[in-house]
């Protein structure tokens, strides 16, 4: 017991309830009453259990941590890692550890969590049976699973789930064995649970229910089960999740009153039968029952640790309303969902057809919402939990809870209509007030501050659209403008930079950041800025100063498809194409192993062709005549075409012959977004003209020009702007049209999207396009002009022109070629292999292994390698080099005046293209955007800044005078790691 002033609380256990409980005595105790002491058993401090599985993707148990280590120097928190307490001695009271620690307390707060329950099965201890409680447990799944090919998960509750979905991911044949005839017994009914059975097949796992395992099978190692009706399973691996039992040892081995089944007993305030000793989380007993979720937990922690601080608090009972997504399927129940019929009265809808399964339980009279059951659609579970909470009466119908009110609307009326005493988060019992006080007081102004401000949506997550709904309701009501700038580095918008280069005739992304911005650019707006050049001055985009600025697709003139390959797809004017060049196309298929598929847009697309192939294959095309049909750039794809009067009885217009004018007159414009075309020879509207951006319908007068429609996923009827245009004045109008589209729309938006937004709608438009109310339709005319006149095929003279060949050269230090994904025949065709069904793999674990190794544990010797010339990479860009099997992006950070280098493989999609990715910075950190998915990766740490889990091996480079080299282990060290064949190979393990 201390002797001076200070009192002495050791913490036993440092899991997630325990590190809340420090977290929560640090902020109460003002008066730093407490020395406080936790003993963590684990070989790392507290991290979010909750999250576990997430470690399947990243690998890295650093993102897991819920503080620092720094944290708990810095609160005076002695910490002791890695070392368990073995006895609590209550007479001297004093705590020891298995490290010969001995700490003098006064208070004990006993946070020793929950052990995974393993029944005594016969076999049960065979090689090849794992638990899944801990990152340790889960690196010997990922090291096991390696070796075998199907893996049973015996439980099927919410951590067998979980497992399986770890199993499911390993690339294994998973089967999941529940004793009770549903999943989820304690969470969902039977209803519920076919329904959750039914989807988590369909996703390939295999679901088997009231089975009693009788025994596991193998000669050493796991083989099989058998059940007790007689059947079998074949697999080689078992994980075992049945349930969990509380760590209650140290309670008995000190006389602490335990229950019968296990638990430390503890009254309302969480103290022991020893009133100097606190039980919270998982290990405490209170009336007989032991909570299994985090945010019980967590409000224990706040209990004790707000009385230790002097202030009265009690714990009666716990909320068990959990929200979860376990294989992909949304889980929810909240409330009292295991009410009876003498308190409650269900109300049930299912849809078979998409998977959903909702049950909510009323009061007798209806007034009131109890608790409920959501399987497969779980959006509504905020706004229901919240209402199971509320002492107010319904304030709708029972069934509009789940039907909606007439005319679609949610019946809830979103959290505006909540009281500000409605919680937010359960899990850190946040309020609606408690969120709206702070973003007023502490002038937040993104949803991540809130979260770190309140502790709102950090537990379960489940929270998170009423937290991010709450935020936008508040800016909007304190009046805070809507900022439209391009993104960090510019801070205006894209009509506005599209004014300030135009006035300041700034003719490069250099010239513009300089006059009109600030740090270096990123994947927003560089590409932006790329667009408004074009617009204006029409340079060809493969020059130097333009080429790293666009996103791959226009920097490599293709469209980049999956695993980084690419499509070919030449211009067809109108649709019209002569035999011999079908010819040329298949023969160039032929040659190149390319897919060949007819577009929805009237022309053929080649898939496949490696970056190297690229000149070759445009080379052949070329000479055949063929121009870049630009289907990967915002500009103008095609303009399709019915036969019209050529050919058709019906045609009242000759449409082939207009649609191959207007294309060849907008071919290479760029705008804001892509632009499609039609044009139709009669009212019949074979070519759909009325679907797209701009198009024209012929009546016997001439053409009906519409505008501004979209098909996609938000499909858009264009409104009808002008009727029977001769062909002249319909292209006057339509150079206007795109021109004042393309110097008015922001980044990005069609020009469906366009008009909706523009003040004054489709009558503002004909008034600027046709009645010139704005005086500026000579100047629309005159850059359309500029830009038909300046158009030359990007293509042709990349081809001719030997400096821009190398530009699409695989590696930069080498002619060897490779390929970077596995492909299979179907139909008659060559295809990529399938994409795992989820981004999580080994490879990731590979990849932030070789992190940890190459960096900190077993530094390896290294060397620097030469790898190239300044002149091979681009200024602001990258490029690839070979280093044994292993391909590594390099870049020239030119306007930073700094060379980075990472391993080209993205752990999202698994594809080599990192060297194909737009460079800059967030917040002053140099990064580089994946040109798949755009997941940003710092070129400093290799840290993922797009928030997910994973990263990339980065490499120091160095130049000396005009070489580049890189500071490398050995090739033999790389490899295993980072091999091009390793991750082929990874990015189809998953498939089916």
């Amino acid at each position: 017991m201390s002797s001076n002033a200070q009192k002495t609380v050791v913490v036993i256990g440092n899991g997630m309830v325990g590190q809340r409980f420090c977290e929560k005595l640090v902020e109460f105790d003002s008066a730093k009453q407490y020395r406080i002491v936790t003993f963590c058993e684990e070989p790392r401090a507290a991290y979010d259990r909750v999250g576990l599985t997430s470690f399947f993707a990243h690998r890295d148990a650093e993102q897991l941590m819920l503080a620092k280590l720094e944290w708990y120097a810095n609160q005076s928190i002695e910490l002791h890692v890695g070392d368990r307490a073995n006895q609590i001695n209550r007479h001297a009271h004093i705590v020891r550890s298995d490290k010969g620690v001995e700490i003098a307390y006064d208070t004990v707060v006993l946070a020793t969590g929950s052990y995974p329950f393993v029944p005594p099965i016969p076999g049960i201890n065979k090689q090849g049976v794992f638990v899944y409680r801990t990152i340790e447990d889960l690196e010997h799944i990922i090291s096991y699973g390696a070796k075998v090919k199907r893996a049973a998960i015996i439980g099927g509750g919410l951590l067998g789930l979980e497992a399986a979905k770890a199993a499911f991911d390993l690339s294994l044949e998973t089967h999941v064995v529940e004793f009770a005839p549903r999943l989820m017994p304690r969470q969902i009914d039977d209803a519920g649970s076919r329904i959750l059975v039914r989807k988590i097949e369909d996703l390939g796992v295999s679901i088997h229910l009231n089975k009693a395992t009788e025994e596991v099978l193998g000669n050493g190692a796991v083989e099989g089960l058998r059940f007790e009706d007689g059947s079998g399973l074949d697999v080689d691996m078992i994980i075992v999740s049945a349930g969990i039992r509380p760590r209650d040892d140290l309670a008995r081995d000190c006389g602490l009153d335990v229950g019968e089944r296990g638990g430390i007993v503890v009254n309302d305030h969480l103290q022991t039968s020893d009133h100097a000793i606190y039980a919270i989380g998982e290990v405490a007993l209170h009336k007989g029952m032991v909570y299994g979720l985090v945010a019980p937990g967590y409000e224990m922690a706040e209990v004790v640790a707000k009385n230790l601080s002097g202030g009265e608090a009690s714990f009666t009972s716990a909320d068990c309303s959990t929200k979860l997504k376990l294989m992909g399927v949304d889980v929810a129940s909240f409330g009292d969902y295991e009410a009876g019929p003498e308190r409650a009265k269900p109300l049930t809808w299912e849809d078979p057809f998409a998977g959903i399964y909702k049950k909510l339980l009323f009061s007798h009279d209806g007034t009131s919402l109890l608790g409920g059951i959501l399987i497969g659609d779980a959006s509504e579970y905020s706004g229901l939990y919240l209402c199971s909470k509320s002492d107010e009466p319904l304030p709708c119908k029972p069934h509009e809870l789940i039907l909606g009110k007439s005319g679609g609307a949610s019946a809830l009326g979103g959290v505006e209509a909540m009281s500000d005493t409605a919680q937010i988060c359960s899990c850190n019992n946040v309020t609606k007030g408690a969120i709206r006080t702070t973003i007023s007081e502490q002038q937040l102004t993104a949803v991540g501050q809130v979260k770190e401000a309140t502790k709102a949506g950090t537990g379960c997550g489940g929270c998170m659209p009423l937290v991010t709904d709450l935020f936008n309701a508040e800016m909007a009501a304190a009046g805070v403008k809507v900022i439209n700038h391009l993104c960090e580095h510019f801070a205006y918008s894209r009509t506005e930079m599209f004014a300030l280069i135009k006035a300041k005739e700034l003719e490069t992304f250099d010239d513009a950041i300089a006059h009109c911005g600030t740090g270096y650019g990123c994947e927003v707006c560089k590409p932006a800025i790329a667009s408004i050049l074009a617009a204006l001055w029409n340079d060809n985009i493969m020059l130097p100063e333009h080429q790293t600025l666009q996103d791959t697709n226009d920097r490599f003139l293709a469209n980049m498809q999956r695993g980084g390959l690419y499509s070919v797809i030449p211009r067809v004017p109108g649709g019209e194409i002569t035999p011999d060049k079908l010819i040329v196309l298949g023969e160039t298929a032929k040659q190149f192993g390319l897919y060949s598929k007819i577009t929805g847009g009237q022309r053929i697309d080649l898939f496949g062709a490696q970056v190297q192939d690229l000149p070759d294959i445009w080379e052949k095309l070329v000479d055949a005549g063929f121009e870049s049909g630009h289907a990967y750039g915002k500009a103008l794809r095609t303009i399709k075409s019915c036969v019209g009067t050529t050919w058709c009885r019906y045609g009242v217009q000759d449409s082939v012959a207009f649609a191959v004018r207007l294309e060849n007159r907008y071919k290479g414009v760029r705008a804001p977004h892509k632009i499609k075309s039609a044009v139709s020879g009669c009212i019949r509207e074979c070519a759909e003209a009325q679907s797209k951006d701009f198009g024209l319908v012929a009546t016997e007068n001439g053409y009906n020009l519409y505008v501004c429609g979209n098909g996609g996923a938000k499909p858009r009827h264009a409104d009808l702007f002008a009727t029977d245009l001769d062909e002249g004045t319909a292209i006057t109008y339509i150079d206007r049209f795109l021109m004042y589209y393309s110097m008015t729309a922001d980044k990005l938006t069609r020009t469906s999207v366009w008009l909706e937004k523009l003040e004054g709608g489709i009558q503002h438009l004909k008034e600027v396009v046709i009645d010139n109310k704005l005086g500026i339709c000579a100047e629309l005319e005159t850059r359309m002009q500029f830009l038909v006149d300046s158009y030359s095929c990007e293509w042709a003279e990349a081809v001719k022109n030997p400096e821009r060949r190398k530009q699409f050269r695989q590696f930069v230090n080498t002619d060897e070629t490779e390929p970077c994904i596995e492909i299979v025949s179907e139909r008659g065709q060559q295809r990529p292999a399938n994409w795992p069904s989820e981004t999580v793999s080994i490879e990731q674990f590979n990849m932030l292994r070789s992190r940890t190794e190459i960096e900190t544990e077993s530094e390896p010797e290294r060397s620097w390698v030469k790898v190239g010339t300044v002149h091979d990479f681009p200024s602001n860009g990258g490029a690839t080099i070979k280093y044994g099997k292993v391909q590594i992006a390099v870049f020239n950070f030119a306007s930073r005046g700094k060379w980075y280098s990472c391993q080209q493989m993205c752990p999202h999609k698994k594809a080599f293209v990192l060297s194909r990715g737009i460079i800059g910075d967030i917040d002053g950190t140099p990064k580089v955007a994946c040109p798949m998915h755009k997941k940003n990766f710092s070129l400093e740490s290799g840290e993922c800044l797009s928030g997910e889990e994973y990263a990339v091996q980065v490499f120091p480079v160095r130049v000396e005078g005009e070489d580049v080299y890189l500071n490398l282990p050995e090739s033999d060290v790389l490899n295993p790691l980072l091999a091009t064949e390793i991750g082929c190979t990874l990015a189809t393990s998953c498939t089916g």
